[in-house]
């Protein structure tokens, strides 16, 4: 049984409980602990209730220097890791029956990975690395055979999958792209049954207002803390 959250949902937490659930076949495991592949993703999932030994499972399950991401609110970080950096977060839920399905969208597999790398380095949507793929289903729209903008899932807390790494090439910009790909992101994890989420960055006041215009609703607002083994 994957452990339920006890302070507000699972997604208030929702990269330590999606590697307790959909993606257990990916974790990285110690007692409590769960991590991601850094391949994959960089992020650490600690339970809720984090306990001194729960750190110092962390702790031993990295090497020195090595840097990890927590998405979740706030908490004391113990002397063994420094803080790199803190961004605020702003979580929100798709409404009901908001995917459609895009004629032009297409899966994105394995083949496509050195693409989306290079897209995702040109516009920095969030990390993206050379097994991210392996968190979910990946949708692109090509012009002329160019990959132009991208999308897909990655975090899958019980009940819900998140929409990450909605990106369009500057060049075509403007077009409604990322728009498009959000809903066709999102029929497929309505077809999942499971409901779309995702996350802005607190400062991002265009991601915000479109998704607050597109009918998504604010759930929680935490952060993601970027930590580092001393």
């Amino acid at each position: 049984m994957p452990p339920t959250s006890t302070r507000g949902g699972v997604l208030t937490n929702p990269a330590y409980y999606a590697l307790s659930a959909a993606h257990a076949g990916l974790a990285e495991t110690r007692g409590r602990v769960r991590l991601y592949p850094q391949e994959v993703g960089p992020f650490l999932g600690l339970p809720d209730d984090v306990t001194d030994q729960d750190w110092a499972d962390a702790a031993a399950m990295l090497d020195a220097g090595q840097s990890v991401a927590l998405m979740r609110p706030d908490l004391p970080i113990p002397d063994t890791f420094t803080v790199d950096r803190r961004f605020d977060l702003i979580q929100f839920v798709a409404p009901e029956s908001f995917g459609a399905d895009d004629p032009e969208a297409v899966v994105l597999g394995p083949e496509d990975v050195p693409e989306m790398l290079a897209l995702t380095l040109l516009t920095e949507p969030g990390p993206f690395r050379p097994r991210t793929i392996e968190f979910g289903r990946y949708l692109g729209l090509r012009r002329d055979g160019e990959l132009i903008a991208m999308g897909g899932e990655r975090l899958r807390p019980p009940g819900y999958i998140e929409i990450s790494a909605v990106c369009t090439h500057p060049d075509h910009r403007g077009q409604g792209l990322g728009t498009r790909l959000i809903r066709a992101v999102a029929a497929g994890i309505h077809q999942a049954g499971a409901r779309p989420f995702l996350h802005a960055g607190g400062t991002n006041a265009t991601a915000i207002r479109l998704y607050d215009s597109l009918g998504f609703t604010v759930t929680n607002q935490m952060s993601v803390t970027v930590i580092e083994k001393v």
